[in-house]
């Protein structure tokens, strides 16, 4: 009995770590365009106006896919629809290598968007179904985390990986490896053993002892008495979306800022060239991945300490909307590791914000919309990346300087905790389960 409670208190969080594996699998495969961007460049005769395409057509897909992903998840769950994105990404995937026009990667592009963004909406809805309240937060920042691994990876496996088999090969070999998450998943990931409709733990063999009153705590986002299935009008029209829609579209474009123009900013105020961008890049997202997990332990431990849900959350993402405030100065420190350091401790705050944001549904939507309404917001997310990425074109066009758009995104994180304050002045206090 003993042995098999231990194995129950352990198996939601074997789900974080299959979740960790397919986000770092979802970044790898999403950054690898930008890092081969040179050498494709050179062998295709791209013009930067045939790459932004290319880019336009990932990111619209991104916005579509979450609409569809979220309310598909909702009615067919998280295993067979994390398993489903999985296989339209990585078919695109490989099909990166099997194409050699701007229209053909745009069409490759669009269906790797489509199925990229079925990640967060399936990871989440498993973590509202494993995790109670308390600790969602946390689960969530580490298979979060993943982000950052990939962005890390990348610039360290393509490179090799392309000089000994070019880089058709090198999409081809990254995807079929990545299949073993497949099957992994398909094995391993089980549902709840808890009645979703009574929201009580049936009785239990002694692997799921400890772990039912976890699911049930889980369980129990979605009151007694609500209907079986909730429509996408319906999450649409709650405040609650509304506030974690809002605050994806000012936030998430931040990160797309990271992703897509760090390396140019590095170039254009420091001089640095390809062959040095690693060790920056690596750094930044090193921190990063610290505090994405910082970030839901944070929340979970003030949580047990006692701390309300709603109070826990929101002070925990104002100190992490602060950390964000000093990026604004990056342009004018003159310190090559001064301005990474600036840039790391902002990677890290909005980490760790995210860690916290995307537990807003799973506080504050019942469990049967969840997925609709993280479909929404990633879709709002991906909008807001959009008029970022034409903002911060247009700015160093202009003026030549990252000031402007460094003053963005020191700022945005305040004003999106204001929009959910003003949305959802109360989350419902779950965490003492």
């Amino acid at each position: 009995m003993e042995q098999g409670a231990a194995h129950g208190r352990r198996y939601r969080w074997v789900i974080v770590g299959l979740l960790l594996a397919a986000t770092i699998i979802n970044y790898v495969d999403r950054q690898m365009i930008g890092l081969l961007k040179p050498t494709l460049q050179e062998e295709f005769g791209w013009s930067e106006g045939d790459y932004a395409n290319i880019v336009l057509w990932f990111q619209a897909a991104y916005a579509i896919g979450y609409l569809g992903f979220g309310a598909t998840i909702d009615r067919i769950g998280a295993k067979a629809g994390y398993a489903f994105a999985f296989v339209i990404w990585t078919a695109a995937h490989i099909a990166h290598g099997l194409v050699s026009t701007v229209a053909g990667f745009s069409a490759v592009r669009f269906a790797l968007g489509i199925g990229e963004s079925g990640n967060f909406p399936a990871g989440l809805k498993a973590v509202a179904q494993w995790f109670p309240p308390k600790e969602r937060a946390f689960a969530t920042g580490i298979f979060n985390a993943g982000s950052n691994v990939g962005a890390i990876i990348t610039p360290l496996l393509v490179p090799i990986l392309t000089i000994a088999y070019g880089w058709q090969w090198t999409f081809i070999i990254t995807g079929a490896v990545s299949l073993v998450w497949l099957v992994a998943w398909l094995v391993l990931y089980r549902n709840p053993p808890v009645d979703q409709s009574a929201y009580v733990a049936p009785p239990a063999p002694a692997d799921n002892a400890i772990e039912a009153p976890a699911i049930a705590a889980a369980a129990a986002t979605t009151p007694v008495g609500a209907p079986p299935k909730i429509g996408w009008l319906a999450v649409l029209r709650m405040r609650e979306t509304w506030a974690f829609a809002s605050a994806k579209f000012l936030t998430d474009p931040i990160w797309w800022l990271f992703l897509f123009w760090l390396p140019d900013f590095f170039n254009r105020r420091h001089g640095l060239e390809l062959a040095q961008f690693g060790p920056p890049l690596v750094a930044i997202y090193l921190v990063a991945d610290i505090g994405s997990v910082a970030g839901g332990w944070s929340s979970m431990r003030m949580m047990r300490g006692g701390m309300s849900q709603n109070k826990a959350r929101k002070l925990t993402m104002l100190l992490c909307g602060l950390f964000v405030v000093p990026i604004i100065f990056a342009q004018y420190v003159d310190s090559l590791w001064g301005a990474v350091a600036l840039i790391a401790l902002a990677a890290a705050g909005h980490q760790a914000w995210s860690a916290n944001l995307l537990t807003l549904p799973s506080d504050t939507i019942p469990q049967n919309g969840i997925g609709s309404a993280i479909g929404i917001g990633g879709a709002a997310g991906a909008i807001g990346g959009m008029f970022m990425a034409q903002f911060t074109g247009w700015v160093l066009d202009t003026t030549g300087s990252y000031w402007p758009v460094f003053l963005v995104a020191g700022t945005v994180y305040l004003l999106a905790l204001g929009v959910i304050q003003l949305l959802v002045p109360r989350i419902p206090d779950r965490s003492a389960a």
